[in-house]
């Protein structure tokens, strides 16, 4: 930490950098940094906004937007053509147990969320199935798998009207 003073009885901290590593991407792939992205796959024509953190083995379709402030954990598949707005944060540890997995994936759980869906600013996302077309209100928090195709609002959230 050059040129930074730390103040008396301080301890340096060990910086990690983050950064985009060990990726596929498609064509025309765009990210604004500063981002996160390591060890996941990107389909072609895929946006990512800034302060977005996309963990390993997640997978992303082709002409998605992923949208600022956003947090995709591992053990996330994202179809194509699918938007997640500004501060959506996927969950695939559901403290089972009482408390966090403490790395002990096999307490982990998937999520796959379908092509063309809209998941609205603030959304959490647990451990669920969202099926092609879903629209997710905003501020939502979806705790089961959305089965039609529909908008779905609320905590949790419940199916407000199915979709043609």
């Amino acid at each position: 930490m050059s040129g930074t003073e730390l103040r008396e009885g301080s301890h340096q901290p060990a910086l990690l950098q983050s950064g985009i590593r060990n990726c596929t991407f498609g064509a025309g792939v765009k990210i604004v940094e500063p981002a996160n992205v390591y060890g996941a796959d990107i389909g072609e024509g895929t946006f990512i906004g800034p302060f977005v953190e996309i963990q390993k083995d997640v997978v992303i379709g082709a002409r998605c937007k992923i949208q600022s402030h956003s947090f995709i954990c591992e053990l996330v598949t994202i179809g194509d053509d699918t938007v997640i707005a500004h501060g959506v944060m996927f969950i695939n540890d559901l403290f089972q147990t009482g408390g966090p997995a403490n790395g002990d994936k096999a307490l982990w759980r998937s999520t796959r969320i379908g092509s063309r869906v809209a998941i609205g600013s603030n959304a959490t996302i647990l451990p669920v199935e969202i099926v092609d077309g879903c629209v997710i209100g905003a501020g939502s928090v979806v705790t089961r798998d959305c089965k039609v195709k529909g908008i779905y609002a609320g905590n949790p959230a419940r199916l407000v009207r199915a979709l043609d």
